[in-house]
């Protein structure tokens, strides 16, 4: 069975089945991706990626969110094609409901076991280098992050979100002991290169509240931003 074969199976369709990522079944409002084995934490789309699907892939993630469409997905086997280019080794005719959940520009297909597991986004947690920014290529590009900036930072700023000043362990005891998220300033996603990160200009300590608020945008608010629209 093709891929073809199997996505007309289920009702669904595209506008060219040569180069379309997803697929719509209007009747039933259902929208399938493939989603590929290299992709572990589920990514299915992301907003960097170009091609001719991308424009109908991104109409199919806005009936998910915003017109109540369920999101299925099927496995798909990677294999390298010519230039680099992603190519469908082979693929499982299962379709799979999962939930969506979008964070800074990327869409992944979670189970509904999973749906808190998405990253928090731009924490600094890896790894021992004091460099970041470093572009890794695994299945898509993942950005070095740095253990001892974080602590560098924290040890300026101390565990209190740097707009709100929550403190966890003032408010949970001892449980909320060095308890903080470490946020970019500068999104590691816009280094194209390594560069030096300073712990104190570069990085800032917030609260999962803030740091949540100021990704809700893309590009994310700065955080005098925050701290200004708070104070108003």
């Amino acid at each position: 069975m093709s891929r073809k074969q199997f996505i007309e199976s289920v009702g669904a369709t595209c506008k060219n089945w040569n180069w379309s990522w997803s697929f719509v079944n209007h009747q039933e409002k259902f929208v399938i991706f493939g989603l590929w084995d290299v992709h572990e934490d589920g990514l299915i789309f992301d907003s960097k990626w170009d091609g001719n699907g991308r424009k109908q892939s991104l109409e199919h993630i806005d009936l998910i969110e915003n017109d109540g469409y369920q999101l299925k997905t099927f496995p798909m086997q990677y294999e390298e094609g010519e230039n680099g280019t992603a190519k469908i080794k082979s693929f499982d005719p299962v379709l799979e409901n999962k939930v969506l959940a979008g964070l800074s520009g990327s869409w992944y297909a979670l189970s509904s076991q999973r749906s808190s597991d998405l990253p928090i986004p731009e924490e600094v947690k890896l790894p021992e280098q004091y460099e970041e920014g470093a572009t890794k290529i695994i299945s898509v590009n993942a950005y070095e992050r740095n253990a001892k900036a974080r602590e560098k930072c924290i040890e300026h700023y101390g565990c209190k979100c740097f707009i709100c000043d929550f403190d966890f362990q003032q408010y949970y005891g001892d449980i909320g002991n060095g308890f903080i998220h470490v946020h970019h300033e500068v999104p590691l996603s816009e280094v194209k290169k390594s560069y030096k990160v300073d712990p104190v200009e570069d990085l800032k300590p917030l609260c999962p509240n803030c740091h949540a608020i100021i990704h809700r945008t893309n590009p994310p608010l700065g955080v005098q931003e925050l701290i200004a629209a708070l104070s108003k």
